[in-house]
Parts: C-alpha cells; sequence; structure tokens
C-alpha cells in the first residue's frame, strides 16, 4: 500500500452532489388572515414564533428604532433562540446514556455576535471557532475554553500554540498540521483534548459550495484515499496523546441519512483505532453540526429530536455512554430567529413589474442575491406601522440599495404589494445574514437589537450591535492614511 501523504486526488468514485434597553407597550396580535397572524393551526414553536416576530416589526417602527432615519436593522427573537437550545439539549439527552459527557458547540461563524455567544453559554451552549477572530469573539462573551473547540484548515503555528496553552480543543485537519501539533506537544504540557478531522467521502448534498463530504472536500483527512485510513490509525497508535476523531458532514441541503451514514463511519473508525490499540484512546467523538434549515416556512423542520433518533437509530453504539459527544450546530440555532427588516424607500414598475426599492440587499443578503436559487428568503410585508399587510398579492421585485441589476431580494414574489414607506421582512436571517456584512457600495452594517417580554405584556429590545457610523467606514477604509500614496510616492 502507497504511504500517505495527505495530497491524493480522491476517490474519484465518490458521491459529488446586554446592552442598553427600550421597554415598548404590548402589542396586540395580528388579525386572522394577515401575514403571521391568527390562524387554523394549533399553538406552537412556529406559530408563536410568527406572533412575535410581527409583535417585534410593530414595536421597532412604533419606537423608532427603524424608520426614515434609519432605514434598516435586525432582529433577534431571544426567547426563539432559547427555545432552540432547550430543543438542542433535550433531543441528544433523551438518546444519550445518563452521565456522558456531551458539549453543544455553537458554530461562531454563523452569527458571530458577542451578545449572542454569551446568551448561548448561559444556555449551556459553548463555541467552535474556525479563526483568530471567532476564539477573540467567544472568549470576549466569557465562554471558557474547556467548552471551546477549534477548528479551521489553515490554522498558523501561533493559532495553534495558543489554542494549546488555553486548553482549547483541536482537531487537526491533515498531515502537516499534525505534524506542527508534534512539535507544539513536545515543547510544552497541555490540558488541550486534540483529535483528528476526517472527511467519509459519503457525498454531498444539493448546495455543492457547502458540502464537506464529497470525495474532494477540502476538509480533513479524505478516508477513501489510498492509504489513507491506514494512515489515520497509525497516528492514532504512535501518538496516545490524541483521544478524540472529528468528522463534519452536515451543511445545507445534505439529507440527514448521509450526515448519519457519515457519523457512522467515523464511529466505525474510532472503534478500530480502540481495538487496535488494546484500550480506549479515542474516548471522544465530535459529529459537527449542519443540520439542515427549512426556509420555505415558518416550521422548524428537520428537529434536532428528529435527528438524534436517527442517529441512534443508525449507531446506537455513539450513546451508550463510552464516548464523550461535541456537536458544532450554528445555523439551525439562529436562522429561524432572525429577521432583517428595510424600509420601502421608493415604489415603482418597469416593463410591468411591480418594484420595492428597499435598504435591504446584497450587503445583508450575499447569498441569496447571487445564488438565489441556493438561497432564497421569504419576505413578508408590513405597513408603514409595522403591521402585517392585508390585500390581494401582485407580483413584484423586492430590490436592495446596491448599484447593480441583480441586487435583488425577492423576484417575481407574489405577495401584498409594498408601497413607499411599507417595511420589507426578510426572514429566517438569523444566521448568515445580517452579521456576515458585505461593504458593497460601503453601506453600513445595520444595528443589530434582541428582543423579548418585558413581563408587563409588551416587547423590550436590547442593543446587540450599534449601527456603523460613516466615520467608522471612513477609518475602516483607510482615512488616516489618506496622504499615503500621495506623499511617499
Amino acid at each position: 500500500m502507497a504511504a500517505y501523504t495527505g495530497t491524493g486526488d480522491g476517490d474519484p468514485t465518490g458521491e459529488e452532489p446586554d446592552g442598553p434597553t427600550k421597554k415598548l407597550d404590548a402589542v396586540p396580535y395580528a388579525p386572522e388572515g394577515e401575514p403571521g397572524g391568527a390562524s387554523d393551526e394549533e399553538p406552537g414553536p412556529a406559530l408563536d414564533g410568527g406572533i412575535r416576530r410581527d409583535e417585534a416589526v410593530r414595536a421597532a417602527v412604533e419606537q423608532g428604532l427603524v424608520g426614515p432615519a434609519t432605514p434598516i436593522i435586525g432582529l433577534l427573537d431571544i426567547t426563539g433562540i432559547r427555545a432552540s437550545a432547550a430543543a438542542l439539549r433535550a433531543a441528544f439527552d433523551a438518546v444519550t446514556a445518563p452521565g456522558t459527557p456531551v458539549l453543544h458547540a455553537f458554530a461562531v461563524k454563523a452569527t458571530p455576535l458577542v451578545p449572542v455567544l454569551r446568551l448561548l453559554h448561559r444556555e449551556d451552549i459553548g463555541a467552535e471557532v474556525a479563526s483568530p477572530g471567532e476564539l477573540a469573539l467567544a472568549r470576549a462573551a466569557g465562554v471558557p475554553p474547556a467548552r471551546t473547540v477549534l477548528d479551521s484548515p489553515a490554522k498558523t503555528p501561533a493559532e495553534l500554540r495558543e489554542a494549546l496553552a488555553l486548553g482549547i480543543a483541536v482537531n487537526a485537519d491533515n498531515p502537516q498540521e499534525l505534524a506542527r501539533l508534534d512539535a507544539l506537544v513536545r515543547s510544552a504540557s497541555t490540558r488541550s483534548p486534540i483529535g483528528i478531522r476526517v472527511n467519509p467521502q459519503v457525498g454531498g448534498g444539493s448546495i455543492g459550495a457547502l458540502s464537506t463530504a464529497t470525495a474532494t472536500s477540502k476538509f480533513g483527512v479524505a478516508l477513501r484515499d489510498e492509504g489513507a485510513r491506514e494512515w489515520v490509525v497509525r497516528a492514532y497508535l504512535d501518538r496516545p496523546w490524541l483521544t478524540r476523531l472529528h468528522a463534519h458532514s452536515g451543511s445545507q441541503g445534505m439529507p440527514l441519512e448521509l450526515m448519519a451514514r457519515a457519523a457512522a463511519e467515523t464511529y466505525g473508525l474510532a472503534e478500530e483505532i480502540n481495538e487496535r490499540a488494546g484500550r480506549r484512546q479515542i474516548d471522544t467523538l465530535d459529529i459537527g453540526g449542519g443540520l439542515p434549515v427549512n426556509f420555505g416556512s415558518d416550521a422548524h423542520t428537520p428537529t434536532y429530536e428528529e435527528y438524534a433518533r436517527l442517529l441512534a437509530e443508525t449507531v446506537p453504539g455513539l450513546f451508550d455512554g463510552r464516548y464523550g459527544l461535541v456537536t458544532e450546530f450554528g445555523r439551525s440555532l439562529l436562522a429561524k430567529h432572525g429577521v432583517v427588516l428595510a424600509r420601502v424607500e421608493y415604489a415603482k414598475s418597469a416593463g410591468g413589474r411591480a418594484i420595492a426599492v428597499t435598504h435591504a440587499g446584497v450587503q445583508v443578503a450575499a447569498r441569496t442575491v447571487y445564488a438565489p436559487k441556493s438561497w432564497p428568503l421569504r419576505v413578508a410585508a408590513y405597513d408603514t406601522k409595522g403591521r402585517p399587510k392585508a390585500g390581494p398579492d401582485v407580483v413584484q421585485d423586492v430590490a436592495g440599495p446596491a448599484c447593480f441589476a441583480g441586487d435583488l431580494l425577492a423576484e417575481g414574489r407574489s405577495m401584498p404589494l409594498l408601497e413607499q414607506g411599507d417595511y420589507a421582512a426578510a426572514l429566517d436571517t438569523g444566521a448568515y445574514y445580517f452579521a456576515h456584512h458585505y461593504a458593497y457600495n460601503s453601506l453600513a452594517r445595520p444595528g443589530i437589537y434582541g428582543f423579548g417580554p418585558d413581563g408587563a405584556g409588551g416587547v423590550r429590545f436590547a442593543v446587540v450591535r450599534t449601527p456603523q457610523t460613516l466615520d467608522e467606514i471612513v477609518a475602516e477604509s483607510g482615512g488616516a492614511h489618506a496622504g499615503s500614496l500621495t506623499d511617499l510616492f
């Protein structure tokens, strides 16, 4: 068998595809028939979330958080976030042997906001970080090193050294990184649990750019490449300090069955390594995250409960107490609980098509604007007072402010006609949207506010991130060095 170097071409048969608050008066529920209002559905998390959203939008308009002078904001449903964290914990608790160590680590890249990370920490959710910046955010939020996991395909020696000094768990991505860890472990003791990330190469989902378990994925050691599996086994046998095994195969568009198969492959490899070691060297399995999110309605599907049950049926040994467990969910914890709310600056028409020109476009929804088929967003219409808008559906475009024709949140969408001064709400944007600003046209980052009950039947807002100022844009764009090119050359 050829020696494995981590430079193979892959298996050609593999499948490819707490801040200041503003207290607000109670807001009545929307009438039956209006978006997000009462319906014949039984009360539940999805319906409750729609009601809370409608109340928050109306309250934000009434209190001036959004309006002519501040035409775009982000809103986060704190009650919904806490409910998702509780659902995640309960789902895995239900299938895991009592006393099993379980760490649910939030993928910080999904919503890299310090107040959000602190909220999740208070809800017993740790942090999975993939850069020095994300680690700094997690530390600022108070997430302890023992509840932090460092992943990344391009860790520098300095990043690895810092993680080991702090005692943060590290998953090595490749043989060269493991060689760096060899030297660091020899030079200084560490409390860090260390493992290797593997790619089970089980196949991809419907969005190729997000699929991490294809034959040629850039992540981890590709197990089906010639010599790779044996290299992984030997790496563990030669290093008693390697005690974890990691694989992340989930992503938006990935079938749950494929995710479960990847977990089973990872579990099987851990069993093989432990058997050959003659002891339980691997004591923890990190199965990643990537639970898909339903962007088509308020329903939370698939659920953590469905996924945990499928995992328990597919690979029961994962939960029998012999292995600690780490998960790294991100989008599924936050997406359904965020709204980008933007004022309609102008309403016009072109070629017989109604167009609502808003302040939410590519700068807050780059994925949707550039890949609308993969990342369609629901857009809800609210009137000038922030109430769900009624009226006949009209086919229209919801456009953003950026200077290119494709800057559209929605194209050819049937919904109540948006008029000047109304509000368009991009739903399910709590992850990978308003916290991932794209500075096209030097558009400012919007302010973000968390909302929840005030204890008296009303709504309370808390600042999560203040709006970016023009001075900050100038400073970020080299304002302090305005003369550097003209004065020195």
